[in-house]
């Protein structure tokens, strides 16, 4: 439900991408959401949609908003560093 809920923030305010940082058993990766579409930016996609970017059992690290389009040798920055507890305030104001 996280990852759904963070795709949906980002349908609601489509001039921001998110990155989120996480760790999958032990292993960083780095997520791009935009527009309600979720991709890994350090290891391969799933094509299938059911297959989620983002498991259950992965640990948020921290997250950052940015503006779109996402440039990631110039990222223009909302906020950065934010915990999980930090985005839920975000997603609230939203109903999310």
């Amino acid at each position: 439900m996280i990852l759904h809920r963070l795709e949906q923030y980002t349908i609601k305010r489509p001039q921001e991408v998110l990155i989120v940082k996480i760790e999958i058993e032990g292993d960083a990766d780095e997520i791009a959401i935009f527009k309600g579409f979720s991709s890994s930016l350090m290891r391969p996609t799933a094509f299938d949609p059911d297959v989620p970017v983002l498991p259950n059992t992965a640990k948020i690290i921290e997250i950052d908003r940015l503006l779109s389009p996402y440039n990631p040798t110039e990222p223009r920055y909302i906020q950065q560093g934010l915990t999980w507890e930090m985005m839920q305030e975000l997603l609230t104001e939203l109903g999310l």
